[in-house]
């Protein structure tokens, strides 16, 4: 599935939709910038949109400088960046970008995205965690899947589109499982299926 059609298809959802991405871990790279063009230029092109990106698996420096390769407006996107501290690359923190110490701080990585919410007022928000997986590295199941009950809850009732990165070939894990009970949908991008 590329990236336009991905865009299309998460353009064409209601108002305070949670889908999954699944990605192919053997295809990581390619499928990941294809989401990154999907989520932050296909979906954010429209009038008066934001996208807020929760960063637990890669940095929002990293994530910036690929949405800059995709001319990526900087008022349009905003991060919760919840790695670059404990991978010590907080060097040069961005401007759009509020820092969380650890992805263990679940409770501060929610406020965060509230009060980005509310700083950026839109008629069009989408929120984007990257990913399920890193989170659940750090965080034991019960807490991630209460986490993830209250924030998509949240983001539905303000009609926010809600994204989660799940990177996985296997259908049957935990982990997907879990997803398969909080969001309306996954798509799998390498397939482009929807379960």
């Amino acid at each position: 599935m590329g990236a336009a059609d991905l865009g299309e298809r998460l353009r064409s959802l209601s108002g305070g939709a949670a889908v999954a991405l699944r990605l192919d871990p053997r295809q990581y790279a390619d499928q990941y910038f294809t989401v990154l063009s999907a989520t932050l230029r296909d979906v954010g092109v429209e009038t008066g949109s934001h996208t807020i990106y929760v960063s637990v698996t890669n940095p929002a420096s990293l994530v910036w400088s690929l949405a800059e390769a995709l001319d990526v407006p900087r008022e349009r996107v905003s991060f919760v960046d919840a790695i670059s501290h404990i991978m010590m690359n907080y060097r040069h923190p961005l401007p759009n970008a509020s820092y969380v110490e650890s992805p263990r701080m679940l409770e501060d990585i929610m406020l965060r995205v509230e009060y980005l919410l509310r700083r950026n007022a839109s008629p069009h928000s989408t929120v984007v965690v990257d990913s399920v997986n890193s989170l659940a590295i750090h965080n034991p199941p019960d807490l991630l899947s209460e986490f993830f009950h209250i924030l998509l809850n949240n983001l539905k009732s303000r009609q926010v589109l809600a994204v989660v990165l799940d990177v996985s070939d296997d259908a049957a894990s935990p982990l997907d499982q879990m997803l398969s009970l909080i969001v309306d949908e996954t798509i799998d991008v390498g397939r482009g299926s929807r379960s």
